[in-house]
């Protein structure tokens, strides 16, 4: 896991990894809630607005169209 980042309220955690996805998890029961795909390169950075309801991610693709 190269970042991660929890909702304003802690029940949500978003991580990103250098397999180039990003995971969101459910903190109370530990499971994975779902996957995002799209970056070409590893996941750098990841956060949330302070609204939960935009979650930015950061990576070094170098593929942009």
């Amino acid at each position: 896991m190269n970042s991660i980042a929890f909702t304003p309220d802690g029940n949500i955690l978003a991580s990103g990894s250098s397999d180039k996805y990003i995971k969101l998890w459910d903190v109370k029961t530990q499971t994975e809630i779902t996957t995002f795909r799209g970056h070409s390169s590893y996941v750098g950075s990841v956060a949330f607005s302070p609204d939960s309801q935009i979650l930015a991610s950061g990576s070094n693709d170098r593929d942009i169209k």
